[in-house]
């Protein structure tokens, strides 16, 4: 089996296509290394950038992303709806084959140290390889985003864990970077025949894992109400790009919520808000397996090919609403194949 270790930064720039193409060729230049999907988006002034190779080959390849991308990004004068605290926002390490959980800590570590100490940008550990359970989950890294960051760095609960602990004009203008390990996300927004990020939101605390703070009004205590979707993280906004807000969510774990069961939830929470979805779209690559499962799902258990499965996924979830939607440009397991020229 061959080792493989996929790597997905976010970058904060989803307009400069010359600002992204000179990231994305740091990354080629690594022997090993297949770039398979960059996927800049306008709004949210963010490219996320999926490529595989072997372990060494890769955390080398994140490396020099990183650094390029500390070098033509400078945060000091970046816009977006979405949340971000750094030029490579955040740099997750994902196990495909051969890898242990446990080895991709490591190299993520090894990673994360490298960068604080050579590039002198600030990193936290998250996901797996956090080092304490407040760390492990992204947004408490990054609450406040950037502009928070210059606070957070001095204090004695959010030191980051490799790199200056305070804003310089360097670290200014680079921000501050997640890296971690964890297992496969699908990052997926549902559309909405709404302007109103209002609403988007609202249907977002509805459905997502943690659900929403509120007040009792029995007792005047700030509570939380669950969300009706296990392993989901969702915010809502306004893309002005397309000209409709969305649900943007974070899939987690899809074998407990996988993509066609999030969609239907959402179509049900906007419902009852008097809100109707019109389509869907996944950000960077999916698994194979999802495709057929909600292929399977919308067909009522059909047997059928592969791509009949996936063609009824892309039909019934609205996937190609915003852009054409090609299975061998999307699919995880398609483009390594292809990379790797098999048929």
């Amino acid at each position: 089996m061959k080792r493989l270790i996929e790597c997905v930064p976010n970058f904060s720039e989803g307009n400069d296509t010359r600002v992204i193409e000179q990231i994305t060729a740091s990354i080629r230049e690594v022997e090993g290394v297949r770039v398979l999907n960059v996927d800049p988006g306008k709004a949210t002034n963010r490219t996320v950038v999926t490529f595989v190779g072997p372990p060494e080959e890769v955390r080398e390849a994140a490396f020099r992303a990183i650094k390029k991308a500390a070098e033509v990004i400078d945060m000091r004068k970046h816009e977006g709806v979405h949340p971000r605290f750094g030029a490579t926002d955040v740099c997750p390490l994902i196990p495909v084959s051969g890898v242990t959980m446990e080895e991709t800590v490591a190299l993520a570590r090894a990673l994360a140290r490298r960068v604080g100490e050579e590039l002198r940008v600030p990193v936290y550990l998250y996901g797996r390889g956090a080092a304490s359970p407040e760390r492990a989950e992204l947004a408490n890294c990054r609450k406040g985003g950037y502009e928070a960051l210059g606070e957070r760095l001095k204090s004695v609960e959010w030191r980051p864990d490799f790199g200056p602990g305070a804003l310089d004009e360097w670290t200014a203008r680079t921000g501050a970077t997640a890296i971690g390990a964890r297992d496969f996300l699908v990052a997926y927004n549902v559309n909405l025949d709404t302007t109103s990020t209002r609403l988007a939101n609202a249907i977002a605390l509805d459905t997502r894992e943690r659900g929403r703070r509120t007040i009792d009004p029995a007792t005047g205590r700030t509570i939380t109400i669950p969300g009706s979707l296990k392993a989901v993280k969702a915010i809502g906004w306004y893309i002005e790009e397309y000209g409709i807000a969305q649900v943007s969510m974070n899939l987690t774990d899809i074998g407990i919520t996988p993509v066609h069961a999030a969609f239907d939830e959402v179509r049900r929470q906007a419902a009852a808000r008097g809100v109707r979805v019109t389509g869907s779209e996944l950000v960077g690559l999916v698994p194979l397996r999802a495709m057929l499962d909600a292929g399977r799902y919308f067909s009522r258990g059909t047997d059928a090919p592969d791509s009949e499965l996936i063609e009824v996924a892309v039909r019934s979830m609205g996937l190609d609403e915003l852009s054409p939607f090609h299975p061998r440009e999307r699919i995880l397991e398609y483009l390594i194949e292809d990379k790797e020229g098999n048929p």
